[in-house]
């Protein structure tokens, strides 16, 4: 199962993301629930990194299937909408294959 947890300040300003796991929804490689997170996941960090002028750091481990990206503050207006953009995105791959395959969760951290 993959683990999305989304990280809020005490302001309700996003502070980053932990991404964990695998689906489990088919075999390697032809898992559309895995390409569908991964592809959301990846393409908001590509996005921050290329669009925005925040700073972050980001860990990853592609064995246990790990993305973590944290900001180096609260994160901007432009970050915030990408972020906004993944967790839309999180919400209806788990709309429609269930919570059985992903879950969602925020944190105030």
């Amino acid at each position: 199962m993959i683990h999305v947890t989304v990280l809020k300040n005490q302001n309700g300003k996003y502070i980053g993301f932990n991404c964990i796991g695998h689906a489990g929804f088919a075999d390697a490689g032809k898992d559309i629930v895995c390409a569908g997170v991964s592809s959301l996941v990846i393409n908001t960090v590509n996005s921050i990194s290329v669009l925005t002028k925040e700073r972050f750091d980001m860990d990853t481990d592609e064995i246990c299937g790990r993305i973590s990206l944290r900001f180096c503050g609260p994160c901007g207006h432009d970050a915030g909408l990408l972020m906004e953009s993944m967790i839309l995105g999180l919400q209806g791959i788990k709309k429609q294959y269930g919570s059985g395959y992903i879950t969602l969760d925020f944190k105030e951290v």
